[in-house]
């Protein structure tokens, strides 16, 4: 039922005006909790960063814990301990029961430090990064369409300049990268491919899964040399340095290590349209008759209207690079143009899928 309201007109009022109007109110055809989760959202990963950076996790990780002995041992009051375990309990981090909280599986797997998946290194890059991951920055890199990140410029640049922010950036990508890693290798038959050549390979997390499933398969990290040193830490660590070895170059200039797959991961979207091309035709160029091209990537659905997680990132590569999340059908036809054959989008796991595509 329409009800009427009389009211000021801010439109039209002035000093001594008394006009009235009357609206309609007419009731909203959907309740206000969409809106209220995207107002909220980033209070929601605040708390999420803020119970990381307080080691609320690890601390949950030693088994359960209550209330008053959580806020104790943070060294903060019981209300605010409260709020925290409830945004983490909603998250599905935390679990309790009469009075008591412990680690949920997933906070296990992705929050704990030793964890082998553990986001650890993506949670220290977010914080590091709220100088400029803020609201001001995003609004400067959508009025200017040019990345914030680092205060603006290349990130590229700055990674081969600077070891602390290269070695940041490629540990939070690394935790980022490790569960994905050891997933989409099971979904692909590489027992015919000798060598997997992981271009801009970050932290080769991607080639050290690919080789602990396929054990005949050789691998080769190709990045700049800062990034290079750390991928090695991380091949040494899982004993792969006799099948998975770097190689500084720059992916641009430099030509290709032979091999007879080519795999990026989360490198299409750092970049606009004709770079993703040039990097496509390079591959194509440089593989063998027979060799395997893979694009490991967060994609949008064909349409664009979701899934909501890819287009945050896209939102991402603004304020890092001049890129853009793509989806399926965009990266199928960017590789049939080129002229690979047999072109699949297999999602992968959780958020993340793969394109592959063969060179006649």
């Amino acid at each position: 039922m329409l009800q009427l309201l009389t009211v000021l007109d801010p439109i039209t009022q002035h000093p001594g005006s008394q006009r009235l109007r009357e609206i309609h109110l007419i009731p909203p055809r959907n309740d206000d909790t969409k809106v209220i989760r995207a107002l909220d959202a980033v209070l929601g990963s605040l708390a999420f960063l803020v119970s990381h950076d307080l080691k609320l996790f690890d601390l949950l990780g030693d088994g359960p814990q209550a209330l008053g002995d959580v806020a104790s041992k943070l060294g903060i009051a019981e209300r605010p301990a409260e709020a925290l375990l409830a945004v983490a309990s909603a998250q599905g981090f935390v679990e309790s029961d009469e009075g008591r909280y412990w680690l949920s599986s997933t906070g296990e797997d992705y929050l704990l430090p030793d964890s082998p998946t553990s986001y650890a290194g993506m949670l220290d890059l977010r914080i590091e990064s709220l100088k400029y991951n803020n609201f001001e920055g995003l609004k400067k890199a959508v009025l200017t369409n040019s990345p914030q990140a680092y205060g603006g410029g290349d990130i590229f640049r700055t990674h081969a300049e600077s070891t602390r922010r290269a070695e940041i950036f490629t540990r939070g990508m690394h935790s980022r990268s490790m569960s994905a890693g050891l997933a989409w290798p099971k979904l692909l038959d590489l027992s015919k491919n000798h060598v997997m050549l992981d271009i801009a390979g970050g932290s080769g997390a991607h080639s050290i899964g690919a080789a602990l499933e396929w054990p005949d398969l050789q691998a080769i990290v190709l990045d700049i040399a800062p990034i290079c040193t750390i991928a090695q830490q991380y091949i040494n660590s899982h004993e792969l340095e006799g099948r998975v070895r770097t190689h500084s170059a720059d992916m641009w200039a430099d030509p290709f290590p032979e091999a007879d797959m080519h795999f990026y991961s989360n490198i299409y979207h750092d970049w606009a349209d004709e770079k993703c091309k040039f990097l496509t035709q390079k591959s194509f160029d440089a593989l063998p008759s027979g060799g395997r091209l893979v694009v490991h990537e967060m994609l949008y659905d064909d349409d664009k209207q979701g899934p909501l997680e890819a287009a945050i990132y896209s939102v991402t590569m603004l304020l890092w690079t001049e890129g853009r999340q793509y989806s399926g059908k965009e990266l199928s036809s960017m590789f049939e143009e080129t002229g690979f054959i047999n072109v699949e989008v297999t999602k992968s796991f959780g958020l993340w899928s793969i394109v592959t595509g063969r060179k006649p």
